[in-house]
């Protein structure tokens, strides 16, 4: 009865596990598990699933010593629970040596195993391990798997400095996205890496829309996470030494500022040699406006770590920038030999000296790289292009007797070049005028420069300002034309020119017909008659006595305060009934111009 009781108990307890396991209840599950080992010890399906109870419940320890404790019974049915135990409990080197003894390398081994390998920071052999996954599976998991992939392939990029590998990842996802900007900053392609991260970034946002913590970007919570027990163990140094510089820098930015004094120079300590530590000091001292004091900082640690004082250098050139202090930053920009004939710094260097006016020392740029890529790379494109630059500037500042050697060797490369020719001539003709008529004959005649234009075509094209008309075809003139005929050009007839209506071909026209009627000497001004009342003068509505009262000009007593227009200059005044002359436009030769109506202004002065 009891055994009959006990097995009908069992049974029960199975479909409780079963139906705990579905519901991740673990906790549950495990309560039912221990029933079901009282009564049979040593059930191996039991322990198996006490294991991944355990285990799901983050009870790692625990399940370890299930496993030690019936080592025999379970053999090798739990091989991955122990290395993955092992993983979680970051026995990396313990979980190693579990898989590869295993007897079976099944594909959740292998996944365990590509993530050992990388914890151990054997990256080549991990990326090895996840393309043989990537490969030869078909599930829903594969996306995880290209995603650690490119995980091995930034991180081969940036502390390896590999070359990156295109292994045909998508860049669907943020993490793949983010991953692919990685590998890109190990290459040195910053331009694109930061593209890729805007992307990731749009991704990641769009991906977590509905996600319950909308502030995912919060970086104050976020370090906390760093900071969370057994944290260190997963991840590498160089992930640690970036968290701890990220710690340093979210204090600045939270305004921290003993705090972030307190941590950078705690890292410094740790890594004496790194400029990532320094540079941080420096910025909280230039959000206090110590700019000096920052500058001091920067030179204390080129001095002491010229090897890598690249970063160095150019932030204390930004500061003195800052400063106005432009001909310093010139000099501390020249001190990097790392840069210092890159193009980007030539371009710079040239900039700020012709900002201070400062031409000799921009033309000494580009003489020193001149020499430096005429003894490393002579005839490049590069070095050509750095010679053409040079030419150009020194003549744009007037210095054609120095682009002489420039532009002969420019013209030495390419002597069909006739632009650099013509150049080269008219610097010649202000030192070395023989010089220059010897270069002449170099210049191509006048046929070779020709060129093959159909006028026809050029006339009636699209672009064409004048566009000649051909001649309307004849109905029924279709017979061809003899040979030798010469064609009948048409002359165009001369329009007449227009003549007064009163026009007497018989009398002689007046003498002074293109003066002025007012400047004649026959003129006696206009006749006195009754004056018409003038609308429109002075304010609207206003009458002409009105604003004749108003018109403090028309009284006696306010004399003329300067000349009125058309008087001679220094001479009395002119009467008051004289009106000034006209400005007159000359007229055109052989033909007289009418002057147009005027409008009046509405409310206003009538105009002329």
């Amino acid at each position: 009865l009891a055994s009959g009781i006990g097995g009908a108990s069992v049974a029960s307890l199975w479909t409780e596990v079963n139906r705990c396991g579905q519901n991740g209840d673990f906790t549950r599950a495990l309560k039912a598990l221990t029933k079901i080992l009282h009564e049979n010890r040593d059930d191996v399906t039991a322990l198996h699933c006490k294991v991944v109870c355990l285990i799901q419940n983050g009870s790692f320890k625990e399940a370890l010593n299930v496993m030690n404790t019936h080592a025999k019974v379970l053999s090798s049915e739990v091989v991955f629970e122990k290395a993955y135990c092992e993983y979680r409990l970051n026995r990396v080197e313990s979980s190693l040596k579990t898989i590869e003894g295993a007897p079976e390398q099944t594909d959740k081994l292998k996944e365990l195993y590509g993530q050992v390998l990388y914890r151990l920071e054997r990256y080549d052999e991990c990326k090895s391990v996840y393309t043989d996954l990537i490969r030869n599976s078909q599930d829903e998991y594969e996306e995880e798997r290209k995603t650690n992939l490119a995980a091995v392939v930034a991180t081969m990029s940036q502390w390896e400095k590999a070359p990156m590998e295109d292994l045909g990842l998508p860049e669907s996802t943020y993490e793949l996205c983010y991953n692919a900007a990685c590998a890109l900053i190990g290459q040195g392609q910053l331009t694109e890496a930061l593209n890729k991260l805007r992307q990731a970034e749009e991704l990641c946002r769009v991906s977590l829309a509905d996600d319950s913590d909308q502030n995912v970007f919060d970086s104050k919570k976020k370090v906390k996470l760093t900071s969370a027990e057994g944290v260190e163990y997963k991840l590498a140094k160089k992930q640690l030494q970036a968290i701890d510089f990220n710690k340093a820098l979210l204090a600045m930015y939270t305004n921290q500022a003993d705090q972030c004094r307190k941590l950078s120079s705690s890292l410094q300590s740790q890594n004496p040699g790194h400029p990532r530590p320094v540079l941080i000091q420096v910025a909280q001292l230039c959000r206090e406006k110590q700019h000096s004091r920052a500058i001091e900082l920067l030179q204390q640690f080129s001095d002491q770590n010229p090897e890598s004082a690249s970063g160095i250098k150019l932030t204390m050139a930004q500061l003195y920038l800052v400063q106005g202090h432009v001909t310093k930053a010139c000099d501390v920009l020249r001190s990097i030999e790392e840069f210092k004939h890159k193009a980007g710094m030539i371009s710079a260097l040239v900039t700020m000296y012709s900002h201070e006016e400062d031409i000799d020392s921009a033309i000494d740029v580009f003489k020193q790289a001149i020499e430096h890529y005429q003894s490393e790379q002579p005839g490049s494109a590069a070095h050509l292009a750095l010679v053409r630059e040079a030419a150009n500037f020194k003549l744009k500042y007037g210095r054609k007797k120095e682009a002489i050697s420039d532009l002969e060797q420019l013209w030495k490369q390419n002597t069909n070049d006739v632009h650099t020719l013509a150049q080269l001539i008219s610097a010649y003709s202000l030192v070395d005028t023989d010089k220059a008529k010897s270069l002449s004959k170099h210049l191509p005649s006048a046929d070779t420069m020709s060129f093959n234009v159909d006028v026809d075509e050029l006339e009636n094209s699209h672009g064409a300002t004048y566009v000649r008309k051909k001649a309307a075809k004849v109905v029924g003139e279709s017979l061809p034309k003899e040979q030798g005929q010469d064609e009948i050009k048409k002359k165009k007839k001369k329009k007449k020119g227009k003549l007064p209506k009163n026009y007497d071909p018989k009398a002689t026209p007046d003498p002074e017909r293109w003066l002025p009627m007012r400047e004649r000497s026959y003129y006696r001004g206009k006749k006195k008659g009754k004056k018409k009342e003038q609308i429109g003068k002075g304010t609207q509505g206003a009458t002409a006595g009105a604003s004749a009262e108003l018109d403090a000009s028309k009284t006696a007593s306010s004399p003329p305060t300067s000349p009125r227009p058309g008087s001679a200059s220094g001479s009395s005044a002119a009467p008051a009934s004289v009106v000034p002359p006209r400005q007159q436009k000359p007229s055109a030769s052989g033909a007289t111009r009418k002057k147009a109506p005027q409008k009046k202004k509405k409310g206003g002065k009538g105009g002329w």
